[in-house]
């Protein structure tokens, strides 16, 4: 499938620039899309966590996914973020919202609810049935306190064979991702296209790719995508730890808080994000700062 193949190597989990009146910032989009359009990115994941897509209206994810997709112009593929914590809402939004020059969406697993396995995979497979493109599915634990197993995650494959194409798994438990991958690879499933299992951890990237993990959706990326292009495609564990103090920054004070510190010392947006989340502590900025 052609599809599955433009999302193997490496994705940006793209950030959403502010203004401080607190409406987006197009001129930085504008500045941070040309960053990621160098030759060094194969992906752009638009509107996920990391973009603050909860904190914004529907008409303002509209908007920016409309006005990414225009200036992209199919230089790369684009994977847009659609999930939430109500199956009837997302389904209905699957139906009602413009998909075109979106590959792909990202379905993250309910929040808050904390759905049984059962739960997880009726949650997907109706999902699944309402999507008129390829879904990837969103395992991230410490965000929505449910973790889907990758007994589930076949299971759910198997449902929607052809739909169903991927994983961005951020468990960030390597064995259950390498368990995950080895299911994937199993005889019975050879008859479908294969699943891509992507690490959703910049700083397990090469041990997910050793295993046969398809690639990284990556937040530091955004700010360092030539690097983060040689990690993936090169399996550079040297570079990657090097980068190993400045992940743990970047995660230090919450997603995309330590990402916008980042992007903002180095003149490409600047460092506002929406409440709940506030700008990064000045302990943080300086330690980013010597990193940097």
């Amino acid at each position: 499938m052609i599809i599955m193949d433009q999302l193997k190597g490496l994705g940006t989990a793209l950030i959403t620039p502010f203004k401080v009146d607190g409406s987006v910032d197009y001129e930085s989009l504008t500045r941070l899309l040309d960053t990621q359009l160098t030759g060094f990115v194969d992906y752009i994941v638009v509107l996920g966590t990391t973009g603050e897509a909860a904190t914004m209206t529907e008409k303002e994810r509209e908007e920016v996914r409309t006005f990414i997709r225009h200036y992209v112009n199919g230089r790369v593929p684009l994977v847009l973020g659609v999930g939430g914590n109500c199956t009837a809402a997302v389904c209905e939004s699957l139906h009602t919202m413009d998909l075109s020059g979106f590959c792909a969406i990202l379905s993250v697993c309910p929040y808050y609810n904390k759905p049984n396995q059962e739960g997880l995979y009726q949650h997907f497979f109706a999902v699944a049935e309402a999507s008129p493109i390829p879904v990837i599915l969103y395992n991230v634990p410490g965000r929505t306190g449910v973790n889907l197993l990758p007994e589930t995650v076949m299971r759910i494959y198997h449902a929607h064979p052809g739909k169903i194409i991927g994983i961005k798994e951020a468990s960030g438990n390597v064995e259950q991702i390498k368990r995950l991958i080895a299911l994937s690879q199993e005889p019975r499933v050879k008859s479908q296209e294969p699943l891509l299992v992507i690490s959703g951890d910049d700083g397990i990237a090469c041990e997910v790719m050793e295993a046969g993990g398809a690639g990284l959706i990556s937040v530091a990326s955004n700010a360092f995508p030539e690097d983060f292009y040689t990690i993936v495609h090169q399996k550079d564990q040297a570079l990657q730890a090097r980068y190993a103090e400045m992940i743990k920054l970047l995660f230090a004070e919450g997603n995309p808080v330590g990402i916008k510190a980042v992007l903002t010392q180095k003149g490409l947006i600047q460092n506002y994000l929406r409440l709940p989340l506030v700008p990064a502590s000045q302990a943080l900025e300086a330690k980013i700062a010597s990193l940097l």
